[in-house]
């Protein structure tokens, strides 16, 4: 079997300005980047195309294919003669050196060239980085030079595109003074930056300098907030990142058109791709398929109850992704027993299903298809307990083959979704904006989750009183907790109810327009794994061709 690089290396793409025309661009309209990517400037108008929403139950370590399906649906619905175009987020460096590994799908449903992808790509990470850096730079030199602020307590951190935990807690001083304080510090992944979640969801350089000039960075002496304006930089910050705002155009390598563009995760951040690039596919083409990060429970509610909020955008349908490996696991199978046949495990773990289900059909009231993402030891007997347990919650179920097949193992999904479009379509928010900040994450945890019980830990309570007297509490809420979980633990398996949810702190990120809750163990540094994805990664010195990059 062909690992998924050399079926990249195999595929025939077409040059991106090519792939541009499917789309109605012209090669003035792209901004060459070699002759397989490119940028393009966004475009916002309102739409009629339909919006569908790729989305998946709980993960396990081994992943479930949901950017696989994502590009499977793709290429199946160009393969049924529509004018569709992917949007999709773009992979973070740590996890590709770490053990997720890349953003690109898998096996015949790829994007491609993967390595392009997944290694710098149009460098839009690098420079979220630079900006997020300067910011921290500012503060610094302003401390500097005699604190003309009154700088008394640094919120901002640095960030790196890597996995390095050593950067979680650091050191700093005041630019070598021999009377400079020393404080503690740290960095976080570029993903869970507040620069990139303001970059996916800006509308415009304007509106990305705006959201810039309001990030909180500090506080003074006197407890009152210090923001990027004030530091006199948000200019310049924005000039790091005025071609990081324009989208990626790429292709699956079936040459159907790909937007790429923002990488947020979806457990420590909102985890969607941008709204720019999102509605720029809609202005393009008649059908657009994205993507929301990890489970429902996280990915598809801050889809929903954040970017469709500062968006106006509708799903059309939702598309919730599974496995029968990951409802086993659910149901208490032994990691290297999930690709035997144990009907009972299947039984016991597809109420993780369920619970996906009932949120997104019944509480959010979208229109749902499963896509079951069969693998090769999947057996029929199993499949059919999977679809009739589906039938019996009222929804579709299509087995996805697309891994293997390509587009073509994805007509069954393409046909059910294209079905849930001509559907009437609406959302019912997890809460309402004007609900206080302590209420909404109340809702997200009873509602959603399945809590009986949310506690605020004293951190919290303090940050839940300074957000009140900022009078920040019309702010959406972002829920960074475990992905593998409907809790904040990630030991509770199948659809867990009736815990108590622990809210632990409360981080204010004004820029973005939302407030962050930390609830669980959630590392916003991740760390490399005792064998990292590196190890196996090779290159030909004379060749320069890759291989173990996945």
């Amino acid at each position: 079997m062909l690992s998924d690089i050399e079926i990249t290396h195999q595929a025939k793409l077409e040059h991106i300005a090519k792939v541009g025309q499917k789309l109605g661009l012209s090669e003035d309209d792209i901004e060459l980047y070699g002759k397989y990517k490119g940028k393009i400037s966004p475009r916002l108008k309102a739409s009629n195309s339909k919006l569908i929403l790729v989305t998946a139950t709980n993960p396990t370590p081994f992943g479930e294919g949901k950017t696989t399906t994502s590009v499977g649906l793709a290429d199946a619905l160009s393969k049924l003669n529509k004018k569709v175009c992917l949007a999709l987020r773009e992979p973070s460096l740590g996890p590709v050196f770490g053990i997720k590994g890349g953003a690109a799908g898998g096996g015949y449903s790829q994007l491609a060239p993967m390595e392009d992808l997944n290694l710098h790509f149009t460098g839009d990470f690098h420079a979220i980085t630079s900006a997020n850096n300067l910011i921290s730079a500012m503060l610094d030199n302003s401390l500097h030079q005699d604190n003309p602020l009154n700088i008394d307590k640094i919120l901002w951190k640095r960030c790196m595109d890597m996995n390095d935990r050593a950067l979680r807690f650091i050191t700093v001083g005041q630019g070598g003074k021999a009377d400079g304080v020393e404080r503690e510090d740290g960095f976080n992944i570029t993903a869970a930056s507040e620069i990139m979640a303001i970059l996916c969801l800006a509308t415009s350089l304007a509106d990305l300098k705006e959201k810039i000039s309001n990030i909180m960075v500090a506080y003074d002496k006197d407890g009152k907030p210090i923001y990027v304006r004030d530091l006199g930089c948000a200019d310049a910050v924005c000039i790091l990142l005025k071609d990081a705002i324009k989208p990626n155009l790429f292709q699956t390598i079936e040459q159907t058109p790909t937007l790429v563009h923002g990488g947020p995760f979806a457990n420590i951040a909102h985890g969607c791709n941008s709204i720019v690039a999102t509605k720029t596919a809609l202005n393009l083409a008649d059908y657009v398929v994205t993507e929301a990060g990890f489970g429902s429970e996280l990915g598809a509610e801050k889809f929903l109850d954040i970017k469709c909020r500062v968006a106006d955008l509708v799903p059309n349908a939702v598309v919730l992704v599974t496995t029968i490996r990951s409802l086993k696991h659910n149901g208490g199978a032994q990691k290297t027993q999930l690709s035997v046949a144990n009907k009972e495990a299947l039984k016991n773990g597809i109420v993780n299903l369920g619970g996906h289900i009932e949120n997104l059909k019944d509480k959010f009231g979208q229109n749902v298809v499963v896509a079951l993402n069969r693998f090769g030891f999947d057996i029929d007997e199993e499949i059919k307990i999977v679809c009739d347990y589906c039938e019996q919650h009222g929804v579709k179920m299509a087995v996805c083959e697309n891994f293997a097949k390509g587009g073509e193992g994805a007509i069954e999904l393409a046909k059910f979704v294209l079905e849930e479009c001509e559907k009437p379509s609406k959302i019912n928010f997890a809460y309402e904006l004007d609900d206080d900040i302590a209420t909404k994450i109340t809702k997200i945890a009873t509602k959603i989750y399945g809590a009986n019980e949310v506690v605020f830990e004293e951190a919290a309570q303090k940050a839940l009183t300074k957000i009140k007297e900022l009078g920040l509490e019309a702010m959406p809420v972002c829920i960074a907790k475990t992905q593998y979980s409907f809790s904040d633990d990630a030991t509770l398996l199948g659809r867990a109810k009736d815990f108590k949810f622990s809210v632990k702190d409360l981080e204010i990120r004004t820029g973005a327009g939302f407030i962050v809750a930390v609830c669980g163990k959630i590392m916003l540094m991740p760390g490399l794994a005792k064998v990292p994805a590196a190890c196996g990664m090779k290159i030909d010195t004379t060749t320069g061709e890759i291989s173990g990059l996945s």
